[in-house]
């Protein structure tokens, strides 16, 4: 995975093995970054990334 890659939410979706509410939630709340290009939803695939990263090193003691 390239880190200037964009990717759609489908295959944010597919990566983090997790539901489209789930990833909006995460757009919502700011844990997961996003563009907007026109009406299409993009996240960089570095920031897919950074969320792992982040959730990784919170869950160790």
């Amino acid at each position: 995975m390239r880190d200037d890659e964009l990717l759609t939410v489908p295959e944010a979706m597919a990566r983090l093995k997790i539901g489209r509410s789930a990833i909006y939630d995460l757009i919502r709340n700011r844990r997961l970054a996003s563009l907007t290009i026109g009406r299409a939803r993009r996240i960089p695939a570095h920031a897919l990334t950074d969320y792992i990263q982040l959730h990784l090193e919170g869950a160790t003691p």
